[in-house]
């Protein structure tokens, strides 16, 4: 079953940025790591998706059993020069694609043949107080934000990778966040509350500024770790008309929270059909982490989205409410995000 997928949340310019050899090509024909690239993409159905920049990941030529500081804050000037040289990544393979991918800076330009790449911050550290980095990384297609990634910033705090954990943890938006999701409205930029911590969620909530939006998130109810929503919150993102891209990561899909790949794919179809049940259909989009996260072993990349649709077609999920799912939720929420 293959249908034209809009996936929330990627990592793989974080992935490329800086690897041997030439990034761009690598996408372009297809390196055969990680999760995704352009040919892989063209055979699962990808039609489009959030391609995330990540400031400063922690975990980047660190061992596993190696102890990680990643909670803590980052200087906004190291932020800013490797977020720099991840949009320049991705709109040097926009130029080199010849019409296969195209970065989407309006919603008329989510359509159309070839793949639509949405830049998305994962994690406001590059941005300045007096907003200027935000107005030239908009200007270079910046359309999607999120205020952090599971560290405290200048703007919000970040939930931890405790497990069992809740994301009730940490202080609400700053000042300076709150001026920052009014300027994203202003600006036509999505404000992703994936990674946020449960007062900032219900800050940005009350200012009611658009769609509320989890971009790779699962469902608290399911499994217990701080980086999934409550039910409540779950209800608030349905009445809002936003929505949850569902997150195949398989420590937010278990009830045990292990990381164990021998995961089954319908672990992902229970959090779609718990979002469905609280929120709505509507409010039920796929968010991947691809590159970024352990994958089931019956979803190793991109082009095996449509074994997915097949175990959500078996779930329950009729033909056009999996048609919502893969694409249509997303292509509504980001139209009306993107309206100024």
């Amino acid at each position: 079953m293959r249908l034209p997928t809009f996936d929330g949340h990627n990592d793989v310019l974080s992935r490329l940025h800086g690897a041997a050899g030439d990034p761009v090509r690598r996408f372009l024909d297809g390196d055969g790591e990680g999760h995704v690239d352009l040919p892989r993409a063209e055979a699962g159905g990808f039609a489009g998706g959030c391609f995330a920049v990540f400031p400063c990941s922690p975990f980047r030529g660190v061992e596993e059993a190696d102890a990680v500081d990643y909670a803590s804050p980052v200087a906004r000037e190291r932020a800013l020069a490797e977020v720099l040289g991840q949009v320049a990544l991705l709109l040097r393979i926009e130029r080199a694609a010849g019409g296969r991918l195209r970065v989407a800076r309006s919603a008329a330009e989510l359509d159309g043949p070839g793949v639509a790449a949405v830049l998305h911050l994962e994690g406001a550290e590059p941005i300045d107080a007096g907003l200027e980095a935000l107005d030239v990384l908009h200007a270079a297609g910046l359309r999607s934000l999120g205020l952090v990634w599971s560290r405290p910033n200048a703007f919000a705090a970040g939930v931890s990778f405790a497990f069992p954990g809740t994301p009730d943890e940490g202080p609400g938006l700053t000042a300076l966040g709150r001026q920052l999701v009014r300027a994203c409205a202003g600006r036509g930029i999505l404000v992703d509350l994936s990674h946020l911590n449960e007062r900032g969620f219900w800050d940005v909530a009350a200012l009611e500024h658009g769609p509320l939006v989890a971009s790779h998130s699962g469902a608290h109810a399911l499994c217990p770790s701080p980086r999934n929503l409550t039910d409540e919150q779950l209800r608030a993102i349905g009445a809002s008309g936003g929505l949850v891209g569902i997150n195949f990561h398989v420590g937010f899909l278990r009830a045990d929270g292990a990381d164990d790949p021998d995961t089954p794919l319908r672990t992902i179809a229970a959090h779609a059909a718990h979002v469905a049940e609280l929120a709505g259909v509507e409010a039920v989009a796929l968010g991947s982490d691809f590159d970024g996260a352990t994958m089931p072993r019956e979803l190793p990349d991109v082009a095996a989205l449509p074994a997915l649709h097949a175990v959500l077609a078996e779930a329950g999920f009729s033909a056009a409410e999996l048609g919502l799912v893969a694409r249509a939720n997303w292509r509504r929420v980001l139209e009306a995000a993107w309206r100024t």
